[in-house]
């Protein structure tokens, strides 16, 4: 995802980054050796796990309440220091995801105008993150792991397997200095489905997947299980890379909206949505840009984290004034172009 916090790798690459397994714990091997078989010491590492996450899940509905309790405003005399000692709990308890929540709420009172209703947004997805996992037993599989993946435990490529023409539409590399992530957007030519392919690379290490933004190739992709679940795995390319023809079949701005609503509703905690925006014209608003139909009245603002970067230009350029066609994530901070096809359909434009 081109980062719609300005600058920093995405909540969701950034916590699938960290959902490796914990390392064994000593008594793992002493099991082993016990006649105790492999899956049954994996089974009691997973039982006590779950059993950290839920402690620190519940110790932090507890800070949540405190803070309610105290008033919001008292979040932006603390300073950060006390996000990062709860963060630093919830990576004791095993728990990268809720960690990484955390570390989020702490840069919220600093984020300008307006910071207390952001930061009330932020402490209720958090809490319903934590009485999810806490109910998990009584939620229907596909959400519970949704709930899983989301508070930091590793998720399989176990879904459908689908063969398909596959149109790589995006990919662009965060990094906060440690780890390099790689996210990759592709869409299916004839089953319409879009995934998000991520990599990972260690400092100074580019990741090993690369696609050619802008071609098309076949293969076989298995989606990862989850609700609404959108990342997926990749198998080797079938065929050779080809030119893309045309972009992925777009929708308007109210079309947007509505399908990102949707798929709110099967992942309440969702960042951002993978559309293709058709017959839009970037056109300033106020301080910022916005991506409005051609022929109509709706509208979507450009993501703020996008503002000053050069692939909004390009995009400025690229239109000329006239519609064309975006492909980008649209989430609750707006849309954030990636790619972009002239009126006449006649090249693929990178606008990261």
């Amino acid at each position: 995802m081109q980062p719609l916090d300005g600058g920093h790798v995405d909540a969701e690459a950034h916590r699938t980054a960290e959902q490796v397994p914990a390392a064994a714990p000593d008594g793992a091997s002493h099991e082993a050796g016990a006649g105790v078989s492999a899956a049954d010491a994996a089974a009691k590492r997973a039982a006590r796990r779950a059993a950290r996450i839920t402690a620190g899940a519940t110790e932090l509905e507890r800070r949540l309440a405190d803070l309610v309790r105290g008033g919001l405003a008292s979040a932006g005399r603390s300073g950060y220091g006390l996000w990062e000692e709860t963060a630093a709990r919830m990576v004791d308890a095993q728990a990268p995801g809720l960690a990484s929540r955390v570390r989020e709420l702490g840069a919220v009172p600093g984020s300008g105008a307006g910071w207390p209703l952001r930061l009330l947004e932020e402490c209720a997805l958090l809490h319903l993150l934590d009485t999810a996992w806490l109910g998990r037993d009584t939620l229907p599989e596909p959400l519970a792991v949704t709930v899983r993946t989301r508070v930091g435990l590793p998720s399989a490529a176990d879904g459908a397997t689908v063969r398909d023409h596959w149109l790589i539409l995006s990919q662009d590399d965060t990094s906060d200095g440690r780890l390099t992530v790689r996210r990759i957007w592709i869409h299916g030519r004839d089953t319409g489905r879009t995934a998000l392919l991520l990599s990972f690379g260690a400092a100074g290490r580019a990741p090993q997947l690369s696609l050619p933004v802008g071609r098309t190739a076949l293969a076989d992709v298995t989606w990862h299980g989850g609700a609404g679940q959108l990342r997926a795995e990749m198998g080797e390319l079938l065929t050779v890379p080809e030119p893309i023809g045309t972009p992925p079949k777009g929708t308007g701005c109210a079309g947007a909206t509505e399908l990102y609503g949707r798929a709110l509703c099967d992942d309440p905690w969702l960042e951002a949505l993978p559309v293709t925006l058709s017959g839009v014209v970037p056109v300033p608003a106020g301080d910022g840009w916005q991506l409005a139909d051609a022929g109509g009245e709706d509208a979507l603002p450009v993501a703020p984290a996008v503002l000053g970067r050069p692939g909004l230009w390009r995009l400025v350029a690229v239109a000329g004034g006239r519609p064309l066609t975006v492909f980008g994530e649209f989430g609750h901070q707006g849309f954030a172009p990636l790619t972009a096809w002239p009126d006449d359909l006649s090249e693929t434009v990178r606008l990261i």
